[in-house]
């Protein structure tokens, strides 16, 4: 297996480019299921997640190309409405094919999903809402088969602002009869992103970025030429990675207003941070201050920085600590930053983190995608070799952190 071999003590200084959001380009890639169409997505990122959606999508008849940066996607000979368990096994994203499927075929049938395994994330939102939906769902041995004679308009009030719960009522409501209504929807710049795409091939929805969202169903839906949204996590990854090393960064082609939540943080712990149009720059001290975080769903502290989060924070002063209200399983990386010195206790759903920890190399595994990102940033600052296992986990949703990482003067290399 392939490993991240990282030689510490290099201050990151330079200028990137942003690639496209692996949250975003997922459910849009679900969503081409609902046109008989063509599509062309710009910007898409290369990252494994979506290899794995194109495998989905070419075992049930669609035809996929890369055209440079650029999906094309044709459905128009879509043939079957299984999806294939192993592939589903590895991508916890692909539940969101549950919605699309069912608003192009009316039949969908998919296995539990997998992915990184981040503690309870039951599914049962989605399900219940399909429910209201009129569609009728058997689960036998952890198959779900779902089947409608036709989808109807409902109002649906989500018990928690679920991203794909969302999503996926969103996708089948798009071809479905009537109106739908999502109270207490999920807020994420990725929802909005996945509007501007339905809105795009003909759909009629409105109100993503707001508690409520409103969809009217139409009965055909047409290709379009859509450009993904830049990736916020992976924006706010490499900044945690200038401050950690106490540099200077400018990253190209982001929403600021997507990064706010983000930046806002570092600034409280004495980074200096610029925006402008579509960049954003930001020069750490040598010095940082620790401070608390709380993760919650947007427009609070997104989940999936937590991790990036807590590596920074062992090298800042002060005693702080992450409490985690989303995935209990997020703290994976505890144990591996405290094999490399920091001083981490678990308590509950909180992390209590004593700060100002000098870092040294170690052989840790990566165990989650996030995590792994982390342990990668605590690489950079740790006196000797740091060699990160288990690296497909970060290759889910970073195009290449490699590449990335070494323009920024990181010693960062990929052994076989």
């Amino acid at each position: 297996m392939s490993q991240y071999v990282i030689t510490g003590g290099r201050r990151l200084e330079g200028e990137l480019q942003i690639d496209g959001s692996k949250n975003a380009v997922l459910p849009i890639i679900a969503a081409t299921l609902l046109n008989e169409d063509i599509t062309y997505i710009n910007n898409c990122p290369k990252i494994l997640d979506v290899k794995i959606m194109i495998e989905i999508l070419e075992q049930l008849g669609c035809h996929i190309e890369w055209q440079e940066q650029t999906l094309v996607i044709d459905t128009r000979h879509l043939s079957n409405y299984i999806l294939n368990e192993s592939l589903v096994k590895k991508m916890r994203s692909s539940i969101i094919l549950l919605g699309a499927l069912m608003g192009r075929c009316g039949e969908a049938q998919i296995s539990q999903p997998g992915g990184c395994q981040l503690g309870a994330r039951p599914i049962n939102l989605h399900l219940e809402a399909l429910k209201k939906m009129n569609v009728d769902i058997s689960e036998v041995e952890g198959i779900i088969h779902c089947k409608t004679l036709h989808l109807q308009g409902a109002k649906i009030n989500l018990k928690f602002p679920s991203v794909g719960a969302t999503e996926n009522i969103m996708l089948a409501a798009a071809k479905g009869e009537g109106v739908t209504i999502i109270y207490n929807a999920a807020r994420e710049p990725e929802i909005v992103d996945l509007q501007d795409f339905l809105v795009s091939c003909g759909a009629k929805v409105e109100g993503a970025g707001t508690s409520t969202i409103l969809i009217q169903g139409v009965t055909r839906l047409s290709g379009t030429t859509y450009q993904v949204i830049p990736d916020r996590i992976i924006a706010g990854t490499y900044l945690t990675a200038a401050a950690m090393t106490r540099g200077t960064i400018i990253l190209n082609d982001v929403r600021n207003e997507h990064l706010v939540t983000m930046t806002e943080k570092l600034e409280m712990m004495g980074c200096q941070i610029i925006h402008e149009k579509n960049r954003v720059i930001l020069s750490s001290p040598k010095v940082l201050k620790g401070i608390n975080i709380i993760t919650e769903p947007h427009p609070g502290f997104p989940t999936d920085m937590q991790s990036q989060m807590m590596a920074l924070l062992c090298t800042c002063q002060g005693s702080t600590f992450i409490k985690e209200n989303l995935f209990e399983a997020r703290f994976k990386i505890v144990d591996e930053l405290n094999k490399m010195g920091a001083a981490i206790k678990i308590k509950d759903c909180t992390a209590y983190i004593e700060g100002e920890k000098a870092l040294h190399g170690e052989t840790i595994c990566a165990k989650d995608l996030r995590g792994g990102a982390a342990l990668v940033l605590a690489g950079l600052v740790a006196e000797g070799c740091t060699i990160v296992k288990q690296i497909e986990h970060i290759e889910r949703g970073y195009q290449n952190i490699i590449l990335d990482l070494s323009k920024l003067g990181a010693h960062i290399q990929e052994r076989k």
